[in-house]
């Protein structure tokens, strides 16, 4: 029987400090050749293990054997030039040198199915792999070749497709496609960008999930959320047809965001993961305040479609309270499933 309430996370988890320096994004491998191969795998063991003993129900990578959630996926393609580099604006937000996308983009290889068959080969839970969505790989480049956004998304579409397929073969239950770029570009989402993710799951049995968040809990998204007021109705410009469309999981952001809980009730019939965990903050949250976000959640998406989730992913946090919040999202769930239950 399919336990109520399972529990995930909706990405990365920080890496061990002899992979990698510990509360950083992008931070470099302390590993090199064969040595990082096998430091990758035993780090990713190592996040299967916290996150079982956390209580966590559905298991990730952790994205331990990534740098980068976006960028690690697009160094395998070709086209693209690493070191032709120019500065763009990421997501509105703020800027950073990116690659170039010089020709046309292509997989000549998997990227990560390796890393997937050794996840499943780890436990017997349910596994989540998550991929870049379209929207968010071309707003971490610069495109040089295609000069249209909408055009290279498709390119993008396509070769997601090829890897999610093969990810689905390895034994992957959920595929989630992380497109936090659809918090930002609404008329380029509603008018292409969910079209462009239903090609990345075309064909695909297992279940699919997008992403959509205010970011990690870094500095220059703190204070972007600082800019967007009482209320944060962002999702209510994407979710009508997302609700229509193929995908058949959303994970948003919901603890201590401004995010209206009513909201959720635009995608009524869709699977939900509620984000009840913030990882912007320091602060574990008691499991008395995961079981309150997930109660009023509760009242705009069914039981049997709801799942306990954290806000985004949690690479830039110390290990110490990664495990602390894990360990609270559990115990809320676990609250919740027990008053169902009675």
């Amino acid at each position: 029987m399919k336990r109520l309430l399972p529990t995930a996370t909706a990405g990365s988890l920080p890496k061990p400090a002899w992979l990698a320096e510990p509360e950083k994004l992008w931070s470099p491998w302390k590993l090199h050749g064969a040595e990082l191969a096998e430091g990758k795998r035993d780090a990713l063991r190592l996040s299967v293990q916290e996150q079982q003993v956390a209580g966590i129900d559905i298991v990730s990578d952790g994205e331990q054997s990534r740098q980068h959630f976006v960028t690690t996926f697009i160094e395998h393609l070709d086209g693209v030039d690493f070191e032709k580099r120019q500065t763009v604006r990421i997501r509105d937000r703020y800027d950073a040198s990116v690659p170039t996308v010089v020709g046309p983009v292509s997989r000549s290889r998997p990227v990560f199915v390796e890393d997937a068959r050794f996840l499943r080969r780890q436990t017997q839970q349910p596994i989540k792999w998550a991929l870049p969505g379209p929207m968010t790989m071309i707003d971490t480049l610069y495109d040089a070749h295609y000069k249209s956004r909408e055009k290279l998304a498709w390119e993008f579409a396509k070769i997601l497709n090829q890897e999610a397929r093969e990810l689905e073969a390895a034994g992957v239950d959920i595929i989630q496609f992380d497109e936090p770029a659809f918090n930002v570009f609404f008329d380029e989402v509603n008018d292409w960008g969910i079209a462009a993710l239903e090609r990345a799951i075309e064909g695909l049995r297992c279940e699919t999930a997008v992403h959509i968040c205010y970011g990690y809990g870094i500095k220059a998204n703190t204070d972007w959320k600082k800019t967007l007021g009482a209320e944060w109705r962002q999702y209510e410009r994407t979710f009508p047809k997302l609700q229509a469309s193929g995908i058949g999981m959303v994970s948003l952001e919901c603890q201590n965001s401004r995010v209206p809980m009513d909201l959720i009730e635009l995608l009524r019939g869709k699977q939900v993961m509620v984000g009840a965990i913030d990882v912007a903050s320091e602060t574990v949250e008691t499991p008395e305040e995961v079981a309150a976000t997930l109660r009023k959640a509760l009242q705009f998406v069914d039981a049997d479609k709801l799942f306990p989730c954290t806000n985004c992913g949690m690479a830039p946090l110390s290990r110490t309270l990664a495990r602390a919040k894990l360990e609270a999202l559990s115990a809320g769930a676990a609250i919740v499933r027990n008053e169902l239950a009675h």
